[in-house]
């Protein structure tokens, strides 16, 4: 049995690895007194308090109490009977169901939005979807644009329904203090505000970190030895790096354009941007490793994971100063982005000249037995 795995099993291996690391960092349950982030499934436990909720999900269920507010986008939004909001519901998803308490208002937009006749909201409801149905207790207005809309017989609105919906049925023993108002000016602006959704700043530099340092190591891993020969190049370089980089920054684009003007080029078009979209990411990732790899050398240091770290790390922090972070953020992408296009085309040519120098071997070995 083999004690090192082959060029091409490190690569798999590698890429495993990171894709189980992407997977572990988006499953998880909610924990602490707030949450705010990414996940799988976040979950309020039925014995558990916490002061906000902030979060993107396939699953977003509260069974305890949110003393502040909840913002979601997820497949599912659920407020169960048992479950509290003593602030302000905002969700964004496929379906949103409260069935429990509500202190404040709740704005929702989704294919299916369901008021239980279990729940209570304290404030207005504002909802956009497919489909809407209240079957529980409202204190204020309601405001609801959706193809269809059904006020159930245990419904107790305590103000105006202002509705613009395709159909709207309404149980006789549904209670509403107010009138029932259809207005044609709702339309497309029933729902939640999603600039309540847009997280820190911090939040997005410290993601954007986290998957560049999972795609260098993907890089470093698998393809050792060519990561290495990029960063020497450009450091030995740079000029040229740049410039090639700059190059091909331009001249790319200008080709895609072009062949998007054929129809025979249109897939080629198409499948060239995708491909040069990824190009760049992995030559921003490079040119910042290059960069850190350089640094190390000044203190004669050579450790290509440091490197990777140093360089993705410093980049990140010096990104949050104006104009100048991200001046130098466009010099290393345009480092990196030579770098690679320089060492792809002297990758293509030395195994070109490899096959090219087996073909004649075999041509000459051919002529050797034949003259023998």
């Amino acid at each position: 049995m083999p004690s090192k795995l082959s060029s091409g099993g490190r690569r798999v291996a590698a890429l495993a690895l990171v894709s189980l690391l992407v997977l572990s960092t988006v499953t998880g349950v909610a924990a602490g007194q707030s949450y705010q982030g990414a996940g799988d499934t976040i979950v309020v436990g039925a014995d558990e308090t916490y002061d906000s909720i902030e979060g993107v999900a396939g699953t977003i269920v509260v069974r305890g109490t949110v003393t502040g507010d909840v913002a979601a986008a997820a497949g599912t939004v659920h407020v169960t009977e048992t479950g509290a909001v003593g602030g302000n519901v905002e969700a964004a998803a496929g379906t949103v169901r409260i069935d429990g308490t509500v202190g404040g208002d709740v704005s929702a937009a989704g294919g299916t939005i369901e008021i239980g006749e279990t729940a209570r909201i304290g404030g207005d409801l504002d909802a956009g979807a497919g489909f809407v149905a209240i079957h529980g207790t409202i204190d204020g207005t309601v405001r609801a644009g959706a193809e269809e809309i059904v006020l159930g017989p245990t419904a107790s609105i305590g103000g105006d329904v202002r509705y613009d919906a395709a159909t709207i049925t309404r149980a006789p023993e549904a209670a509403v203090t107010g009138s029932v108002i259809q207005d044609e000016s709702i339309g497309d602006s029933a729902g939640p505000d999603f600039g309540a959704f847009a997280f820190p700043s911090w939040l997005g530099v410290i993601y954007g970190l986290f998957v560049n340092l999972l795609l260098g190591v993907i890089l470093l891993a698998a393809f050792p030895s060519f990561s290495a020969r990029v960063a020497e190049r450009v450091g030995e370089n740079p000029a040229t790096s740049g410039g090639v980089g700059l190059l091909t920054l331009v001249a790319v684009p200008v080709v895609l354009v072009v062949l998007l003007l054929t129809i025979v080029g249109i897939p080629l078009s198409l499948v060239g941007a995708v491909a040069f979209g990824i190009a760049a990411w992995v030559a921003a990732v490079y040119g910042q490793f290059a960069v850190g790899s350089w640094a190390l050398s000044l203190a004669d240091r050579e450790n290509r994971w440091l490197a990777l770290a140093v360089g993705l790390v410093g980049f990140a922090i010096l990104g949050a100063v104006p104009v100048l972070g991200g001046l130098l953020e466009l010099v290393a992408f345009l480092l990196g982005l030579g770098a690679l296009a320089l060492t792809l085309r002297e990758s293509y040519r030395g195994r070109g000249e490899q096959s090219r120098g087996g073909r004649q071997t075999a041509v000459d070995e051919g002529g050797d037995a034949t003259a023998a």
